[in-house]
């Protein structure tokens, strides 16, 4: 063959014959040709079958949104918070000034005047708040006799709860709960990754301190939660129970949100000499700033330090903070508050006493809990009264299945209460 021209890019082949092997050549040839066109083939189909196995990978590796959230969070259960005047308005069909609402422990009375004015003048809403609010801790240790440098204050003391465990606990830590109680610790523990060792409260509501002692030793646990007057059942702690709880290896936290209606002291001070005490307050109850969110904290000095690194730097707004100055500059106004409604509670007690299917228990808060006997129902009590336009919580978890809790309001609000228990029965 001389010369030949295969043109890859044709199904045309010229050939110049030149002897007799000419039929030996043109069958290598067909032999070469049909080779080439079998490699295309199998690397079309090669190329085909790689491109379908990536896109098959990619389709595999696709993600959903909530596979970026932390394993723990998706388990979390989230937390039930009291319904709000508009929604409870939409829900019962009545205007917000209709509704007696007596299930979150708020102060009826609302803040002194002069938080209004204060709102009312505000000079700068548009600059970020002082991330130190110096000036309200200054307004707080003049109110509390414990120095300002000992003091910290948060977007409510919910704030602070979450804070001191984020400062403390690494993710599988554990907390001592002591329920019933306040649920908002279990429920912090659980979004920062700790567990909950509980140790349920006696049947008097008191603490079992015995078993408090045990699970401390053997257990380990960080911190340790209790609330005096505790919620639900307005019980306080004594001064002989704190102290031998202070003597464990655990941090305590004592949560005071209610102690202006007990008539005790608080404990801010002590925080001076127990190195392993943090002491929690509120603005929501005493002074009537609930839906503003303030709350604050006494720690040791050792502690302090670090929760003031963690923290987010405007976590007191201008308004908040505004309104809690303004409160304090009022402390008759908060004191005659307190009182009408430490009164209204013994007249709350006295009434409920009376109706058959009621068993209220003492209390040093502005709420009174009741057990709900005669057979009759406590979540129907409940949802009977919110028919009524009458709000009361009721509970769900084992330790109060069965009971109900009423907050103290005005007399007028008592009033109506009884009256609707009264049709009730």
């Amino acid at each position: 063959m001389d010369g030949g021209v295969i043109n890859g890019s044709s199904s045309v082949c010229m050939i110049k014959l030149k002897s007799n092997d000419a039929s030996i050549m043109i069958s290598d040839l067909s032999k070469t040709s049909s080779s080439l066109s079998s490699c295309r083939f199998s690397k079309t189909m090669a190329s085909l079958s790689s491109s379908a196995e990536a896109a098959a990978g990619v389709k595999q590796q696709q993600l959903s949104g909530d596979s970026f959230i932390r394993p723990h969070l998706r388990q979390l259960k989230p937390y039930q918070p009291i319904l709000p005047f508009e929604v409870l308005s939409t829900r019962l069909g009545r205007k917000p000034e209709d509704i007696v609402k007596l299930d979150a422990n708020e102060n009826p009375y609302g803040p002194p005047p002069e938080v209004f004015e204060a709102l009312g003048s505000l000079k700068f809403p548009y600059i970020y708040p002082d991330p130190e609010s110096r000036t309200l801790r200054a307004a707080l240790a003049h109110d509390s006799g414990l120095e300002s440098e000992y003091i910290l204050v948060g977007c409510g003391a919910d704030e602070l709860i979450d804070l001191i465990m984020r400062c403390v606990l690494e993710p599988g830590d554990s907390i001592v709960d002591c329920p019933p109680t306040f649920t908002m610790y279990e429920f912090d523990a659980a979004v920062n990754c700790g567990s909950v060792i509980k140790v349920p409260r006696k049947k008097d509501f008191s603490l079992d301190v015995v078993r408090i002692t045990e699970v401390i030793e053997h257990e380990k646990p960080k911190i340790i939660f209790l609330t005096s007057p505790n919620n639900p059942d307005g019980s306080v702690i004594s001064d002989d129970v704190l102290l031998k709880i202070l003597e464990l290896p655990i941090l305590v936290v004592l949560d005071e949100a209610y102690i202006e209606f007990s008539g005790l002291g608080s404990k801010m001070e002590w925080v001076k000499k127990h190195e392993n005490l943090i002491v929690l307050r509120t603005f929501s109850k005493r002074a009537g700033l609930a839906g503003l969110r303030v709350g604050y904290g006494a720690f040791p000095l050792s502690i302090i330090e670090f929760l003031w690194r963690a923290k987010q730097p405007y976590n007191v707004s201008v308004a908040a903070e505004v309104s809690a100055c303004a409160a304090l500059q009022n402390p008759d106004y908060l004191e005659k508050v307190k009182v009408a409604l430490v009164q209204e509670r013994e007249r709350l007690y006295k009434l409920l006493k009376e109706v058959p299917f009621l068993n209220p228990y003492p209390s040093y808060s502005n709420f009174i809990l009741c057990e709900v006997t005669a057979g009759r129902d406590a979540k129907k009590l409940k949802e009977d009264l919110a028919q009524m336009g009458v709000m009361i919580r009721h509970y769900s978890n084992k330790e109060l299945k069965g009971y109900v809790r009423v907050s103290v309001g005005k007399p007028e609000q008592t009033d109506i209460l009884m009256d609707c228990i009264g049709r009730l029965s």
